[in-house]
């Protein structure tokens, strides 16, 4: 599963996300991971929850968060959750184009892993493609 939160900076995303994260770690039978760009809400998500810092544009394209996202998988067999906040932050060319192909690789290692993602963005939902407008919480 996949789903994305988009919205102008400054909208509570970081917020709804940081909040989901914590209360799905009530239920969770697996690890949760967040991944952010910058370590400024470490302190607001439950220790329980691996954190990782990615960094601000660190990755070049899509691909490279694929490779990030399997290295981080690789780590552990039982994670059931990754919430990744400012997608458009730790990847520096992000379009949508990108977007979509960036997707269908993350449903397929969702799929064959049995992970979930929530992801949020920085973009106006009335901008991003449809098949992406369809994955909005």
């Amino acid at each position: 599963m996949i789903k994305f939160m988009a919205g102008q900076k400054g909208q509570g995303k970081t917020r709804k996300l940081i909040d989901m994260a914590n209360e799905a770690l009530k239920q969770a039978d697996g690890h949760l991971v967040y991944i952010d760009d910058d370590r400024r809400h470490t302190r607001e998500i439950d220790r329980d929850i691996r954190f990782v810092e990615a960094g601000k544009g660190v990755l070049s394209n899509y691909r490279e968060f694929v490779g990030f996202i399997m290295g981080i998988l690789s780590q552990n067999a039982d994670i059931e959750h990754i919430y990744v906040d400012g997608l458009s932050n730790i990847i520096k060319t992000l379009d949508n184009e990108s977007l979509q192909k960036l997707a269908k690789k993350l449903d397929a290692i969702a799929q064959r892993d049995e992970v979930a993602f929530t992801i949020s963005i920085n973009y106006e939902p009335d901008t991003l493609p449809e098949d992406i407008r369809a994955l909005l919480m």
